[in-house]
């Protein structure tokens, strides 16, 4: 396996979506909405997890609102289980960051690589790639995973979309991890990420227009 701290610029990385576990969507869209002006359009579910989502589009990223809707499904899933506890706040949120050679990051790192899928709102279907997902204790959750979106598959965040706060963008995650392993496992790519020793994962995401900057402190 190659040195995970050498430099691999072809990877690409950059921020995907960050995911924030709530304990029930509609509440979390009115809230999102009222306090932020910031609109939560139509996810879809993922089966095999037993957790559905809704979409905050900021143009190449977005903030991904996720919750349990079949417990006895999520309680037998890794995912669903990690959703639950950032729900019910026993942790921060999750992040993901998107790599342009999914199999050069998996092959750096020694992770496995999964296809996922869901049916969006519009019945269109969604496909990626995943890599170092938090399932069963193969990667720290407060370490992002790595997503690759299928050729042809629309990035989430670029919906046309027109927030009461004006347009917004992804602009810093504050993220609680083991820092120097943070810059190992994106191999010193440099992202607008401030990281500090903890245990939480990520603990605020902020979001900027012209006009003004929102900031959500996580566990949300």
């Amino acid at each position: 396996m190659a040195d995970p701290a050498s430099p691999m610029t072809d990877e690409r990385l950059e921020i995907d979506h960050v995911v924030i576990g709530v304990i029930d969507l509609d509440l979390a869209t009115s809230r999102l909405r009222d306090e932020h002006g910031l609109l939560a359009l139509p996810g879809g579910r993922h089966p095999a997890w037993g957790t559905a989502n809704r979409i905050v589009a900021l143009g190449s990223t977005y903030l991904e609102l996720v919750a349990v809707v079949e417990p006895e499904i999520a309680v037998r899933s890794a995912f669903g289980r990690w959703v639950s506890d950032m729900a019910a706040g026993r942790t921060g949120g999750g992040w993901a960051v998107r790599t342009h050679d999914m199999a050069a990051t998996a092959e750096r790192l020694g992770l496995d690589v999964v296809a996922g899928s869901r049916v969006g709102s519009e019945g269109r279907e969604l496909r990626w790639q995943l890599a170092g997902v938090p399932l069963d204790g193969e990667a720290d959750p407060r370490l992002p995973f790595f997503i690759s979106w299928a050729e042809g598959t629309p990035l989430p965040g670029s919906a046309n979309v027109r927030h009461p706060a004006g347009r917004m963008v992804l602009e810093r995650l504050e993220v609680e991890c083991d820092p120097d392993a943070l810059g190992a496992w994106l191999a010193g790519c440099v992202l607008p990420v401030a990281a500090t020793s903890g245990l939480r994962g990520v603990t605020s995401v902020s979001c900027a227009s012209a006009q003004r900057v929102i900031t959500l402190s996580l566990p949300w």
